[in-house]
């Protein structure tokens, strides 16, 4: 008895606690406020007509959001995330000049063919003239063959224009409840500059300056081989026949699996980095791309380049990839069904990477450029190291390399290893 009416005096007293905070909980759910302040970005809207007739050789700007960079010839185009790309004359290299500007909204990549140069405007490509830089026609337009640029959008987009920029805004909000927060959140608007952000780059020493194709690198998502325009998205690898320059047509897609990072081509192969693994096709039919091997690796950051006997690959922690690994991974490619993993250096949080015969330039994040001897890729000997630059691609060829560092467009003579001299530097604006 004294047992059972302890148990009915718990259970009554448990239950007139959990009604008093069901109560409670009701009386102050209107009185309840956070303050919440932030910095966010509205998009701005143009027509399509706006946009497109807008894609010219505008007024220079100054660089301030570096991404991608591919060299073509004497001229470095470099991308200006989500902006357009900038036209830089580099037949001087130690005196670079921006003469022009290429509106291009959303625009993440490029790769040029001749006098052809292809681009992403949010979800198509477009095919633009550059014979003379300095007044660039708008020759094509392929719309919608890149979906997954609108994949991890957090704002319903007007379907009928197209957001040709962002207009920044600082405001104090009061909110009851997260619920608020978050209905508010997906309504036209970024809370965040680093959703703005994107991965971007290139690395490549393989083309030579004769060729028609340009030069691109590690980070990239665009590469040209064999009249083909290969491109890769967050799942799908696309081809776009390019034998009529001013005509791509898109011929095939191949789904390859989620979180695809970059695509850098040699001989018939494309070599393909993801977060999860690289991947080996062969391009044998350049229609036809076909998968003929993979190495697996733990969930990072992946550019990778290749030579006729390796590859290598640089794997990097990071806020998209969730990895803890930051390490070159140099993997043997006499079995290209099964590339075998040869030997692991430790970085400090390795980027893009281009080699130019011995020589293996890696942009090590806040490490700087590191410079190796690779002639024996089972002991890399580091020969120089520039530090104080926070790195994230390296173009290297003939003797200068062109690194894309946060604070602006480094160009460097190498031609002594001992002794690498500055050329020039394009500022990022603050």
């Amino acid at each position: 008895m004294i047992n059972m009416k302890k148990f009915l005096l718990t259970a009554i007293t448990a239950a007139c606690c959990f009604l008093s905070l069901v109560f409670l909980q009701g009386c102050v759910k209107d009185s309840y406020q956070r303050t919440y302040t932030y910095t966010y970005y509205k998009p701005i809207y143009k027509t399509t007509a706006e946009v497109r007739s807008n894609i010219k050789s505008n007024t220079p700007r100054q660089v301030e959001r570096p991404g991608k960079i591919y060299l073509k010839g004497q001229y470095i185009f470099l991308n200006e995330i989500d902006k357009g790309i900038h036209v830089i004359n580099n037949a001087d290299p130690s005196n670079p000049q921006n003469i022009a500007f290429i509106d291009i909204p959303g625009n993440m990549d490029i790769a040029v063919k001749e006098n052809m140069l292809y681009a992403d405007l949010y979800t198509d490509l477009v095919a633009i003239d550059i014979t003379n830089p300095n007044s660039v026609v708008l020759k094509k337009v392929v719309e919608g063959v890149f979906p997954h640029r609108y994949w991890n959008s957090s704002f319903i987009a007007d379907s009928t224009k197209i957001v040709s920029g962002w207009e920044k805004r600082d405001t104090t909000i009061v909110e009851k409840s997260n619920v608020d927060l978050w209905l508010k959140s997906n309504r036209g608007i970024f809370f965040a500059a680093d959703m703005l952000q994107s991965t971007g780059g290139f690395a490549s020493s393989a083309n030579k300056s004769a060729s028609p194709y340009g030069v691109g690198g590690s980070m990239a998502r665009f590469t040209i081989t064999d009249n083909r325009l290969y491109t890769v998205g967050y799942s799908e690898l696309d081809v776009f026949n390019i034998t009529n320059a001013a005509d791509p047509v898109n011929t095939a897609r191949k789904n390859m699996g989620w979180n695809i990072e970059t695509i850098y081509p040699f001989m018939d192969k494309l070599f393909i980095g993801s977060q999860s693994g690289m991947f080996v096709y062969t391009i044998t039919n350049p229609d036809n791309p076909i998968q003929t091997g993979e190495f697996s690796h733990v969930r990072s950051c992946d550019p990778v380049i290749a030579d006729n006997k390796y590859a290598y690959v640089t794997l990097r922690s990071g806020t998209t990839c969730q990895g803890f690994s930051n390490e070159l991974d140099i993997l043997s490619l006499n079995n290209l069904s099964n590339p075998a993993l040869l030997k692991v250096y430790n970085l400090t949080n390795p980027h893009g990477l281009s080699k130019d015969g011995s020589t293996l330039f890696i942009c090590d994040g806040q490490a700087g450029l590191k410079i190796y001897n690779a002639s024996d890729v089972m002991n890399l000997q580091l020969v120089n190291q520039i530090a104080n630059l926070e790195t994230y691609d390296v173009i290297a060829m003939n003797g200068n390399a062109l690194v894309i560092a946060k604070d602006g467009l480094y160009q460097y003579d190498y031609s002594n290893l001992s002794n690498i001299r500055l050329l020039s530097k394009i500022t990022v604006s603050k």
